[in-house]
């Protein structure tokens, strides 16, 4: 059998999640995941995940993670490399490159919270 090297938009899998656009590339890949994030207002589930990193390209728009409650400005070009066991969430219009290594796995994924759209910088904008 041959190795795959390319992973298209066609065979991608897309969804929202919580606010956020997500098209998925590599979903049989277990070394890593990249995934398309496109962002209008915020992700509003914090969760952390066990195992993987999150490394965050900002393509474009700008916005406020909030990582372990402490709040990080970006803006396109600028890269967030999040590692294991840091809770997530993040608030802003931005399209994002997002790779997870090691590939995402549903459990190793921990729900903390929901969170509410008043909590953005950006509600009164």
């Amino acid at each position: 059998m041959s190795k795959k090297y390319k992973y298209t938009t066609k065979e991608a899998d897309k969804f929202n999640k919580h606010g956020i656009d997500l098209t998925i590339y590599g979903q049989d890949e277990p070394s890593a995941n990249v995934c398309h994030v496109s962002v209008k207002k915020g992700h509003f589930q914090e969760f952390y995940d066990t195992k993987s990193a999150f490394t965050y390209y900002i393509i474009k728009g700008k916005g406020t993670f909030m990582l372990d409650d402490e709040s990080v400005e970006v803006e396109a070009t600028d890269l967030v490399v999040i590692p294991p066991n840091t809770r997530i969430h993040y608030f802003g219009t931005m399209e994002m490159a997002l790779t997870v290594s090691p590939a995402w796995t549903a459990e190793n994924e921990r729900h903390v919270r929901f969170v509410d759209e008043s909590e953005s910088p950006y509600a009164k904008e």
